[in-house]
């Protein structure tokens, strides 16, 4: 990118304005059984039993702040699946497009703190119900009702060739549909190889309108990853060639730094409130779930960016994927004083 242009010039709107029977957001995916242990799981010990997944979480978090959300995926015909529906549904969160699936079982996942700072996450989801997700089950529930949003990620094309196919298939859907396709690439190395998510994700390009991605995970949805030198172009620069795609804004969170937007108007950026580190995991949901939500309220990249480092920091400072996400009314409780005591 070139100038010296306004921030927030150019930037994405949602095409479809907010009706009756049209959800704010659409997302779809795998949700699995959570087991969270207090340490190392070779030595056993307790562990909590919760659900947990990209998409969900990003969806309980949209439900907190109010908006209209629709989940979709596949979970078995057991016990776990019930506590996925039942904890969805009791987030808000509208499942009607779920199905059952009498012949795989719910996906499973183990976390286990090993450092301070350092978690492994072990993932049974070979074969499980929501790797069976299918490209009906995605296209009727958009059909029903085309949200204002549609959000997917890198994590469903992984899990297997059926969920790979049900996400490509729902992307030019959702442009007929007129709905704007958010992709955050949440690339998970054990899930598959950085060169097999390249060769789907950047066919995946030329549908998205809002793309998030953590530095490293960036080059994944570009059409040349170095340059002639063999080194990574800065981050403008590969947004810049994004944004040359046809991507509206390119949005790269930083951690603890924050998060920069880019859009054809310029670049912005943001830094992460201070916060006491309990638990990283689901802070890019929790990301992902203010900036759409700000989004959908019709701030500017500025504004999306505050809300989206703002329910991170909420995520990093609660244990859990998405436990901490808050409501809007406590959007503002970051700013509160140490020791303050909300009466």
């Amino acid at each position: 990118m070139t100038g010296h242009p306004t921030p927030g010039a150019g930037a994405v709107r949602p095409r479809l304005p907010g009706q009756p029977g049209r959800p704010d957001v659409f997302t779809f995916g795998e949700t699995m059984i959570a087991l969270r242990g207090g340490g190392p799981l070779k030595l056993g010990g307790t562990l909590q039993v919760s659900i947990a997944g990209a998409e969900s979480n990003v969806a309980i978090g949209l439900a907190r702040l109010g908006h209209d959300v629709r989940w979709a995926g596949a979970v078995g015909a057991d016990e776990a699946g019930q506590l996925v529906l039942r904890t969805l549904r009791a987030e808000g969160v509208e499942v009607s497009g779920a199905s059952t699936d009498p012949e795989a079982p719910t996906g499973l996942l183990w976390s286990e703190p090993r450092l301070p700072d350092v978690t492994r996450v072990h993932y049974y989801r070979t074969g499980s119900a929501g790797s069976r997700l299918t490209a009906d089950l995605v296209r009727g529930a958009v059909s029903a009702a085309p949200p204002r949003v549609l959000h997917l990620t890198g994590i469903t094309p992984s899990l297997s060739p059926t969920a790979r196919r049900a996400a490509r298939q729902v992307l030019p859907l959702a442009r007929e549909c007129g709905s704007l396709v958010c992709l955050d690439v949440n690339f998970r190395a054990r899930l598959w190889t950085a060169t097999e998510a390249t060769a789907v994700l950047r066919t995946w390009v030329p549908f998205v309108d809002v793309l998030i991605a953590s530095d490293d995970e960036l080059p994944l949805c570009l059409p040349g990853g170095t340059d002639t030198e063999g080194q990574r172009p800065s981050l403008a620069a590969q947004a810049g060639l994004l944004l040359d795609l046809g991507v509206g804004e390119v949005v790269v969170t930083l951690g603890a730094k924050g998060a920069t937007a880019f859009t054809r108007g310029g670049r912005v950026h943001r830094p992460a409130p201070s916060v006491r580190a309990v638990d990283a995991v689901g802070a890019g949901d929790a990301f992902v779930a203010g900036y759409l939500s700000a989004l959908l309220d019709g701030e500017e990249p500025a504004g999306r960016l505050a809300r989206g480092v703002t329910t991170g920091a909420f995520a990093v400072a609660s244990a859990g994927d998405w436990e901490g996400a808050p409501t809007r009314a406590e959007l503002g409780m970051l700013d509160a004083p140490p020791g303050t005591v909300v009466r």
